[in-house]
């Protein structure tokens, strides 16, 4: 058993956790890998998100031994043990924890970009990382959970080695683990997409799910989606609220975000894989709502369709999907103007769905797209497209150099200096991510102004 990704990962462990629902829970995320898992579970939980920012506390000549862990608002927890038996003075320790604890401060500055931290007190603290190896800094965020004031600590993670749970001990007051191979050797190896999360993924992480929730009419908690046939209209702006967009008779799950007086509104279609959640989809997502447009992010599969893995792949498939919430959307009456954002597979989805007669989309944006895979339906795209692609992605690079000769659109091809396939390198994604903003912003204006009256 393998995680498609730390998306993918996240789904099936909130699944796991499904008893929590109701509970007064705050799951708490290991930057950097473990946000991800851990906003999917929030998100599935309806519950509250933030990160655990936590630092072992080394001992001075021999940093790889623990000698305890600090965490925020000068949280710490030692092991008197440790220090004695290592020698290390009141004043080594101290020095060695201010260090730690100034790297904390920082860290939470930066992720939460002034959002306070949630608090604790006498709450289920359900700590998520992508998976356990040695387990020191899980059970160091267990410690310094516990120390906030959490009543109870649950660590949930999706992989970890056989016997974990004995290395955590009494940290923790339940664990919950999906798979636990006897032939572990590292977390990476469970999962087919292990890249390195940036601090931009945690930062969209973390400002999606703060972002408020307003309940339409007639829904009965926060974070479930509109039930069938809800007509409410769309949420304040700047507001993200979950939608079930119809794809002719399937119902999937959404987020829209539009903002007041807003040109259009950008559709995203994921790569395989992956799914609405997908931080960097959300990042970019964030940034274009910044910039005053509408956003949809989407499940182009139901969860049953998932398990079918041939229908990941399918682009005529994912197309006709983006194509029927595109309809959905429009007699809603949402902004006329459409554009769409893919990323890797889903690049082919939107530019097949682009170039169906009458489809009238705006504009295109590919990051780390597959275009090749829309074939010969390149030919027919008639809105402006751009095809954002990293420098070091040499292979999909050449696709998309390929794909660009065949498209007759208003066309470009942005390259990212450093860059690979997913854009996990400092400041590639906010490039990629600006690039896509000025594309939208210059030609969904454009189409609106031209528009007739």
């Amino acid at each position: 058993m393998t995680f498609a990704n730390r998306e993918d990962a996240g789904r099936q462990l909130a699944r796991r956790l499904e008893h929590l629902r109701g509970q007064p829970i705050v799951v708490l995320g290991l930057p950097r890998g473990g946000v991800p898992v851990a906003a999917v579970v929030a998100s599935k939980l309806a519950a509250p998100l933030d990160v655990i920012i936590v630092r072992k506390i080394g001992v001075p000549f021999q940093p790889e031994l623990a000698m305890g862990a600090v965490g925020e608002n000068g949280v710490a927890v030692t092991s008197p043990g440790v220090t004695a038996m290592a020698g290390v003075t009141d004043q080594e320790l101290a020095a060695v924890q201010a260090t730690e604890a100034a790297e904390v401060a920082a860290r939470a500055a930066r992720y939460r970009a002034g959002r306070p931290r949630l608090d604790l007190t006498g709450k289920v603290a359900v700590v998520v990382d992508d998976g356990i190896a040695t387990g020191a800094t899980a059970r160091a965020a267990c410690q310094v959970a516990r120390a906030h004031g959490a009543a109870r600590v649950v660590l949930a993670v999706p992989v970890a080695p056989p016997g974990w749970q004995e290395r955590i001990g009494a940290d923790a007051d339940e664990f919950a683990c999906l798979l636990e191979p006897p032939n572990f050797f590292a977390v990476g190896q469970f999962y087919d997409d292990f890249a390195q999360t940036s601090d931009e993924e945690v930062i969209a992480c973390l400002r999606a799910a703060a972002a408020p929730r307003p309940v339409p009419a007639g829904q009965a908690s926060p974070g479930h989606a509109d039930p069938p046939g809800d007509s409410t209209q769309v949420d304040p702006p700047g507001d993200s609220t979950e939608v079930e967009p119809m794809a002719g008779a399937t119902r999937l799950a959404g987020n829209l975000t539009m903002p007041a007086g807003a040109p259009g509104i950008v559709l995203f279609a994921h790569g395989s894989g992956s799914s609405r959640h997908s931080p960097r989809n959300r990042y970019v997502a964030a940034i274009l709502a910044e910039a005053g447009l509408g956003t949809l992010l989407f499940d182009l599969l139901t969860p049953a369709e998932e398990l079918d893995r041939a229908n990941v792949f399918d682009i005529d498939l994912l197309a006709g999907r983006l194509a029927q919430v595109t309809a959905w959307l429009r007699a809603r009456g949402h902004p006329e103007q459409i554009g769409y954002f893919g990323a890797s597979t889903g690049a082919a989805a939107a530019l097949w769905a682009a170039a169906a007669p009458g489809a009238d989309i705006a504009a295109v944006v590919s990051r780390g797209g597959r275009p090749d895979l829309a074939g010969p339906r390149l030919a027919a795209v008639t809105a402006p497209t751009l095809l954002i692609v990293g420098g070091a992605d040499t292979a999909v690079l050449d696709l998309n150099r390929r794909a660009l000769a065949e498209l007759r659109c208003d066309k470009d091809l942005a390259i990212v200096p450093g860059a690979t396939h997913l854009f996990e390198e400092p400041g590639t994604l906010a490039a990629a991510a600006a690039l896509a903003r000025d594309w939208f912003v210059r030609h969904l204006t454009v189409a609106r102004r031209h528009a007739p009256v």
